[in-house]
C-alpha cells in the first residue's frame, strides 16, 4: 500500500523528518492566525482582518482557468480540487501551498516558487515548470506528462518513482535562483 518513492541522498528518517518539519510549519501560519483571533476576543477588526485574509487565499474546488496570478504572492494558499488549466503563476509565490487534486494542464509556472508545497494527485500536465522551485514539495501521484522543466529545482522534492523517471528523461538546465542543476535535483542516474 506504500508509494514508491524516489531515492534521495538522505536517509528515510531524514526524509520523514523532513516532510514532518514541512507541514508541521504549514499547519502552524494557520493555528496562529486562529490564535490571534482568539486573543483578541473576536472583535470585529480581527475577523475581518481574518476573513479577509482566507478570502484571499482559498481557491478550493474553484475554477481558476485562465486566470492571471503572474508574480502574486500566494504563499499558503489552497488551491485543492481547483480548475486551473492554463492559468498564469509566472514568478508567484506558491510557497506551502495546497495543490492536491487540482487540474493545471497547460499552466504557466515559469519562475515560481512552489516550495514546500503539498501538490500530490494534481495534474500539471503540458505545464510549464521552467526555472520554477519545486524543492521540497509533496507530490506523489501528480501527473507531469509533458511539462516542461528546464531549469526548475525539484531538490528534497517527494515523488512517484515513475514521475521521477520520466522526468529525468527531459530534465535539463540549471535554476537561476537555487543554481542547482534539474538532472542534480531529480537524482538522475
Amino acid at each position: 500500500m506504500a508509494a514508491e518513492f524516489a531515492k534521495r541522498p538522505h536517509s528515510g528518517a531524514s526524509r520523514r523528518s523532513s516532510v514532518i518539519a514541512s507541514l508541521a510549519r504549514r499547519c502552524c501560519s494557520l493555528a496562529a492566525l486562529l490564535l490571534l483571533a482568539l486573543a483578541i476576543g473576536f472583535a470585529p477588526l480581527g475577523v475581518a482582518a481574518a476573513s479577509s485574509y482566507l478570502e484571499k487565499i482559498d481557491y478550493t474546488l474553484t475554477n481558476q482557468s485562465n486566470a492571471d496570478f503572474h508574480g502574486q504572492d500566494l504563499e499558503g494558499s489552497s488551491f485543492a480540487g481547483a480548475e486551473a488549466r492554463g492559468a498564469d503563476f509566472s514568478g508567484a509565490d506558491l510557497q506551502g501551498s495546497i495543490l492536491t487534486q487540482a487540474a493545471f494542464a497547460g499552466a504557466n509556472f515559469r519562475g515560481a516558487d512552489l516550495s514546500n508545497a503539498l501538490m500530490d494527485r494534481a495534474d500539471f500536465g503540458g505545464s510549464d515548470l521552467r526555472d520554477a522551485l519545486l524543492s521540497g514539495v509533496i507530490a506523489t501521484g501528480s501527473s507531469f506528462a509533458d511539462a516542461q522543466i528546464e531549469g526548475a529545482d525539484f531538490s528534497e522534492a517527494l515523488l512517484d518513482r515513475a514521475d521521477q523517471r520520466q522526468l529525468c528523461r527531459r530534465a535539463s538546465g540549471i535554476n537561476p535562483r537555487s543554481g542547482v542543476a534539474t538532472r542534480d535535483s531529480l537524482d538522475c542516474a
